[in-house]
């Protein structure tokens, strides 16, 4: 059977490709290909500020560095404890993606807290949308604040924090039902502050220590929906590989990218491979294949981070990263791959030049193009792949 990786591209990629040739009636190849690169300059450039508040010893800033994939004891996390040690609005960068900030937020629950005197404070408009986190019922302070922001027009969010604790609580309970537990929390949370005037509150709860269990999964796609479309692979890509929805969205998303990148190298073609009628620059390649791996948290830090969270070994995740891409990420390796690739796409190569003519107007052909996005297509397959085990492993289920 053929591998899947050079399938000849679908029908929304000929599209895609076909609106990219349209513009090339009008433009030279150099100007297309600028084109291109001022995307992905773009993208990069992009900011997401994520404000997080809620009242002191509700878990704030366990849940920023959850979010940044951390735990509470890292160099690079936010300070915890059980007294309020937010004094100003604070931003803690992503540590693989800068441009994402979480910004932990002086606590809420003083007696003279005033709304709009607090939001003027921390500079709301600076924030995409705030998540307001309590650990007990949401308080009359976390209404008011709510009330404020929705005044505002900007998102916000309920996440009702520490609830691995309730749940060890109850346990000890006779007829302890997990879902009965969970049922009556939301819907007192939800009774509480729309009480308080605040019009369907979207409440999610959450363990900051066992992230990828109960409402993680509902909150990432509340957020990722309600964001604009530019910041949404942004926030995705960000979030920590700690559910198998999540895994499935960041391969769909770095897939959708794969033959604007195929494009976009063989367009700038700068380094010929002896003895192939294909060229690519294998710069970019290198750096878009670093991002799959750096997006699928395969590095030794995010293990370490990931073994000490779930008590699994580390060396157990190791046993899990089959694709050499794991060993080195090279100019050397990708031209190897590039060599492979551009040999199964002599069989397609035709196809292309059929149904996307300007494809022939690469500095390669129609071969750059098809090689690039299948050698591409293979490395976010293999390391997609890993990533899945090391998943799997973690959740301590069944590793294929």
């Amino acid at each position: 059977m053929a591998d899947e990786s050079y399938d000849i591209i679908t029908d929304p990629e000929v599209e895609a490709v076909r609106e990219f040739s349209d513009n090339l009636e009008t433009q030279n190849m150099v100007c297309a290909v600028e084109g291109l690169q001022k995307y992905f300059s773009k993208l990069d450039t992009v900011q997401l500020n994520i404000g997080i508040t809620g009242e002191s010893g509700s878990g704030k800033s366990s849940f920023v560095n959850a979010l940044r994939g951390l735990g509470d004891e890292e160099e690079q996390s936010a300070p915890t404890g059980p007294v309020e040690t937010t004094k100003k609005p604070t931003p803690y960068p992503h540590p693989k993606y800068p441009n994402v900030t979480m910004w932990d937020l002086p606590g809420i629950g003083t007696p003279n807290f005033k709304p709009d005197e607090y939001l003027d404070k921390v500079q709301f408009q600076r924030y995409d949308f705030f998540i307001i986190i309590a650990s007990d019922r949401f308080k009359n302070s976390s209404v008011d604040l709510a009330n404020a922001i929705q005044g505002m027009k900007k998102k916000f969010y309920f996440v009702r924090s520490k609830i691995d604790d309730n749940i060890r609580a109850e346990e000890r309970k006779k007829r302890f039902n997990k879902e009965n537990v969970l049922d009556q929390i939301l819907k007192d949370c939800k009774k509480g502050l729309v009480e308080g005037g605040v019009e369907h509150p979207m409440v999610f709860l959450i363990s900051s220590h066992e992230l990828g269990n109960y409402d993680f999964n509902a909150l990432q796609e509340t957020m990722e929906k309600e964001l604009p479309e530019h910041k949404r692979d942004m926030l995705l890509l960000a979030l920590p590989n700690v559910t198998m929805k999540i895994h499935q969205k960041k391969k769909e998303a770095l897939q959708a990218r794969v033959w604007k990148m195929a494009l976009l190298s063989a367009g700038v073609a700068a380094v010929p491979i002896p003895g192939l009628s294909i060229c690519a620059d294998v710069g970019i390649l290198v750096t878009e294949i670093k991002k799959y791996y750096q997006a699928f948290d395969l590095d030794d830090e995010s293990l370490e981070n990931l073994s000490h969270q779930t008590k699994v070994p580390v060396e157990e995740f190791k046993k899990c990263l089959k694709s050499p891409l794991n060993k080195e990420i090279s100019a050397d390796v990708v031209m190897k791959m590039l060599t492979k690739a551009a040999g199964a796409s002599m069989m397609v190569a035709g196809h292309f030049l059929t149904i996307i003519p300007f494809v022939g107007s690469l500095p390669a052909g129609a071969l750059s193009f098809t090689s690039t996005k299948a050698m591409l297509n293979k490395c976010l397959n293999e390391l997609a792949d890993d990533a899945q085990r090391v998943l799997k492993c973690a959740l301590q289920t069944s590793v294929d």
